[in-house]
């Protein structure tokens, strides 16, 4: 296996990090040489910006700047370590990319898509995933597990605003076939195990 770059997407508090580290893990287990990242973040520059997107004290942040500051933290992360790694053959998985802009940025900010869309080419070199695992929850439950005095800025939005945000992946899930839906109200070794046999399947359809 070469190259192959897998992306994990859902509303806050859905468990995308813990099943990017148990997938990450069952490659490693199998042999493969597995690249872990996380957006916004990766990089020294792009994990400078995270700072800035997620911090309480940026709640003057317009729509636009926000927008831009996501592509340009995904930019410098796919250029500086996201390529490079799938050329060297890895598996990339990464929690995040840029299916949480068109989600929050787009459905929830209502910033027009095309324009997303367009920022999007530009700053992902034209790089689209091969697997999108999509976690769906319920919103309630998922800002449940986070604790109001850990909140960043993202979090702390409303609960209108992330009920958008799951609206805008289910969408998105519907139009690309490169999307798996998996149920987040699962226990963790159950969405496990889900993740693994659909991509597995995915991957064995794909070789025929």
């Amino acid at each position: 296996m070469s190259g192959l770059f897998i992306t994990f997407e859902g509303i806050e508090g859905c468990g995308k990090s813990t099943q990017t580290k148990l997938l990450a893990e069952y490659f490693r287990k199998n042999g493969e040489d597995v690249f872990l990242s996380r957006e916004p973040g990766g990089p020294n520059i792009s994990e400078k910006i995270r700072e800035i997107l997620l911090a309480n004290e940026n709640s003057e942040m317009l729509s636009n700047t926000e927008v831009l500051l996501y592509a340009a933290s995904r930019s410098q992360h796919t250029g500086e370590w996201i390529l490079p790694e799938l050329k060297a053959g890895k598996i990339v998985i990464c929690d995040r990319y840029f299916d949480s802009t068109t989600a929050y940025q787009g459905a929830a900010r209502k910033i027009d898509r095309k324009m997303i869309d367009t920022i999007t080419s530009f700053a992902t070199f034209g790089l689209k995933p091969d697997i999108t695992v999509l976690i769906d929850l319920a919103v309630s439950v998922g800002l449940a597990r986070i604790s109001p005095k850990d909140a960043d800025r993202l979090e702390s939005e409303s609960l209108d605003f992330h009920k958008k945000v799951r609206e805008g992946f289910l969408q998105i899930a519907k139009t690309e076939k490169r999307f798996i839906v998996v149920d987040g109200s699962k226990s963790i070794a159950e969405i496990s195990n889900e993740i693994i046999n659909k991509i597995e399947k995915r991957l064995k359809n794909e070789d025929k």
